[in-house]
């Protein structure tokens, strides 16, 4: 994780959601609401089931060739993830050509049974690498294993990595011979009391890296008025530190989560110190809630590795990293003069990077001639877009592109009539849209005897864009 820049022991305060798989006492699923899953399927691209395993008496085998025949075999590209046949619902992802399908004949919550999914591909990953034809046959009896740990009779359970492999070696051959020591690390691991860290993990150096990941959301009018604007977030961390340590963060000062109950982005703001507010806020399981509740801090004791601590989203006070400044004037029936403006809307000394502008054409466009002072532009006719594209972009700065369209005359007006499709942007920043900060980072090891001055932290921000529009 190049790129990080160190935190000391003091880097804010903390915040709070629920999971899939909380902790503190709750279980990982939510029976009432849990998702059902009658079969489990894996296909190569061929179609032909790898692995097939099913938990329900409503799931036949006619099942597994409704998925083949209408989605992999489909004479149209399938380009939605969940497929309905005959009151058969089939969840699907694909990795590489491979397509892995979770079926069911109920009305389960789609948002845990695709959770499920790609749990079940980390899984696999982390087991055998790559998922392929290849893997897969040659782990064949391991994957049937797996599967009857993380699920069982169709509702899904545990399925963390550092959990599986305390009992599930990676030849997938489980120990006859288990010492003492090792039954009770299992049990431990099985009752959830700490189920996502084994014991005993040793590093000759303690190390902390902690990723905020955000993508930032736009959709704004001609005018330059804000439609729609939102932010997605995450803390990723990586954690490799020895014993069963204790970790505490906080966040600007003082994070508000829209939350019932809870206090408000303006009561904060009253105090005068900085402050966001978050929705939609998940952790990982490792997170105690009740000290949440209480402290209003974010304590875990970590996974070993790399894992999400949490996930958010944020819709007030976003820091729009780019403007764009449309115009477009019509020249008689055949010709179109188009004029894009974009600003960066940050501090001069930070940078943006991997910035591309897709400005649309319309269908009947016969020529493009572009004229931009920096970077490169370059009108794609099977894109029906001039691409242009910028290497970096300093904070206060802005550029232009100019472009004269031609038109083919044409005399049905309704054929040819360009709906003016907005304009889009991508791009790349280090920081935080959302104005998310971490304050400090703390970790502690009683029994061990290592302090938190003893561990090297590196923090990195990193903001790309997500749908970032703005209409012309």
């Amino acid at each position: 994780m190049s790129g990080h820049s160190e935190a000391g022991s003091g880097l804010g305060d903390g915040f709070k959601g629920i999971q899939l798989g909380a902790g503190g006492g709750r279980t990982s699923w939510d029976l009432e609401t849990a998702a059902v899953i009658g079969g489990l399927f894996i296909y190569n691209h061929k179609g032909e089931v790898l692995i097939s395993r099913v938990y329900r008496d409503d799931i036949g085998r006619n099942a597994v060739d409704a998925f083949r025949v209408n989605v992999i075999h489909a004479r149209q590209q399938v380009h939605s993830p969940v497929t309905n046949i005959t009151r058969t619902s089939f969840f699907h992802v694909k990795r590489s050509n491979i397509w892995l399908a979770a079926v069911t004949k109920q009305n389960v919550n789609a948002a845990m049974v695709f959770e499920f999914l790609y749990k079940r591909c980390d899984v696999m990953a982390a087991y055998f690498g790559k998922i392929s034809e290849e893997n897969i046959k040659n782990n064949f009896v391991l994957i049937y294993e797996l599967l009857d740990e993380i699920l069982d009779f169709g509702y899904p359970q545990n399925s963390e990595t550092g959990a599986l492999k305390t009992f599930i070696t990676q030849q997938g051959i489980k120990s006859q011979h288990q010492t003492k020591e090792e039954q009770s690390q299992i049990t431990s691991q099985v009752t959830r009391q700490i189920g996502w860290r084994r014991e005993g993990i040793r590093y000759r150096q303690n190390e902390l890296f902690l990723d905020v990941l955000e993508s930032v959301n736009l959709l704004m009018s001609p005018q330059g008025q804000v439609l729609s604007a939102h932010v997605s977030g995450q803390v990723v961390m990586k954690s490799y530190l020895s014993g069963m340590p204790e970790c505490k963060f906080g966040m600007n000062d003082k994070i508000v989560i829209e939350k019932q109950g809870k206090g408000t982005a303006d009561e904060t703001s009253k105090s005068g110190k900085q402050s966001i507010a978050i929705g939609d806020c998940t952790f990982h399981q490792c997170v105690r809630l009740s000290k949440f509740d209480s402290e209003h801090s974010i304590s875990f004791i970590p996974p070993d590795g790399e894992f999400e601590l949490m996930r958010y989203r944020t819709t007030k006070d976003i820091i729009l990293p780019f403007l764009v400044i449309p115009l477009v004037r019509e020249v008689g029936r055949t010709k179109l003069e188009v004029k894009v403006v974009i600003k960066s809307n940050f501090k001069p000394s930070l940078l943006a990077q991997k910035i591309e502008v897709r400005i649309p054409t319309p269908l009947n466009t016969s020529g493009v001639q572009v004229i931009c002072m920096k970077e490169k532009a370059k009108y794609k006719a099977s894109e029906n877009a001039i691409v242009w594209k910028i290497k970096h972009m300093a904070g206060m700065k802005e550029s232009q592109i100019s472009a004269e369209i031609e038109l083919l005359p044409t005399n049905d007006k309704k054929k040819w009539k360009w709906a003016r499709p907005p304009i889009s942007m991508n791009f790349e920043v280090l920081f935080p849209p959302s104005g998310l900060k971490v304050r400090y980072l703390k970790v502690l090891e009683s029994k061990l005897n290592y302090s938190d001055h003893d561990v090297i932290k590196w923090v990195r921000y990193i903001g790309h864009s997500g749908i970032y529009e703005t209409r012309c």
